[in-house]
């Protein structure tokens, strides 16, 4: 029985098509009773559309129930910090809130995203291992500083559905503009799970937004095992040569991490990083976009590309569902 779901780094190929097999089977031949009984918690101390409704209606699909937690919802603040006077605003701690919360359900879904004040820090998941070691239930990632493993599996699914070849297959990753600074976690394991798959992948990006270098060592060395490749480029029609597919996704500058000021005066320069139908011109004919949803649109995509055939966010976004359906039937004792 899967006893944690935090990193597809975790899983062997053969477990990761295992899930993949076992999310089409659910979707063709849907198993109504398959979790009956079991109750999964989900804690969202980060905001959330499709993760929680997608897990909730994964839930339901299989028989089994879930509750929501969030200090916005439903409780008046959490404190987090260690050996705080608690004479504010926060009424629960997270000592005892998370706890109370996993001995509700079968298995607890954590979403914390990163606090982007420190690299080092986020890049070694502090916050999200504290927030695990109170768990003493199978948990899952909803995504933390540097993971979204959810998402990850749903787009292996969706390369897979759209015939994407693996080996062979160009991906581009590429950063887009946006107006805040965002986490890392969707473009550092979107990265890894390209590379796992065995595609030649391209990192795109303007110069200050390069991935920390463990990040970029880790699908490298995936690539290799699998048979792909990793670059990187700041050439847009270099890097868009042949391609399969473009994933745009905005992040943080890792140059400045945490430094707002500095991170804002480098971004401001580089509003023409919007995806339109002149980035596709050198790809492959069939060129996909994808992207982990929400996005702004004529900010990071321009509305042509969202509302036309190359887009396949839709079906990436409902495969989140389907791939969370196979995990929790792994975790919660669904026949295999």
């Amino acid at each position: 029985m899967l006893k944690t779901f935090n990193d597809l780094a975790d899983f062997s190929d053969e477990e990761i098509r295992a899930l993949l097999d076992l999310a089409n089977r659910l979707d063709a031949h849907p198993e109504p009773e398959a979790l009956k009984g079991k109750v999964l918690s989900l804690l969202f101390l980060s905001p959330s559309l499709r993760t929680l409704a997608s897990f909730q209606a994964a839930m339901v699909r299989l028989g089994g129930g879930s509750f929501v937690i969030s200090p916005d919802m439903s409780i008046h603040g959490l404190e987090s910090r260690h050996g705080i006077v608690m004479d504010g605003v926060a009424a629960e701690h997270i000592r005892e809130a998370v706890p109370v919360i996993a001995s509700y359900g079968d298995a607890i879904g954590i979403r914390a995203f990163a606090e982007r004040k420190n690299l080092e820090d986020d890049m070694a998941e502090n916050e999200f291992r504290a927030l695990t070691s109170l768990v003493d239930k199978p948990w899952i990632n909803m995504e933390s500083a540097m993971g979204h493993p959810c998402q990850n599996l749903a787009d292996w699914k969706t390369l897979d559905d759209y015939a994407v070849p693996a080996n062979g297959g160009k991906f581009v990753l590429s950063w887009a503009y946006h107006p805040k600074a965002l986490p890392l976690a969707v473009p550092a394991s979107t990265l890894y799970t390209a590379a796992r798959r065995g595609m030649d992948v391209t990192v795109l990006r303007p110069e200050g937004f390069e991935l920390p270098p463990a990040v970029m060592d880790k699908a490298r060395t995936a690539a290799e095992n699998a048979g792909g490749s990793l670059r990187e480029s700041d050439d847009r029609r270099e890097a868009m040569e042949g391609a399969h597919v473009i994933y745009a996704k905005s992040w943080s500058s890792t140059r400045h991490y945490g430094d707002r000021i500095a991170d804002q005066k480098l971004r401001n320069e580089l509003d023409d990083w919007c995806v339109d139908e002149p980035w596709f011109e050198p790809a492959a004919p069939d060129c996909r976009f994808m992207h982990c949803l929400p996005v702004r649109r004529g900010v990071v995509v321009a509305d042509g590309i969202l509302d036309g055939p190359r887009s396949i966010v839709i079906h990436e976004a409902r495969n989140r569902m389907l791939a969370q359906m196979a995990v929790l039937h792994q975790m919660l004792g669904g026949k295999a």
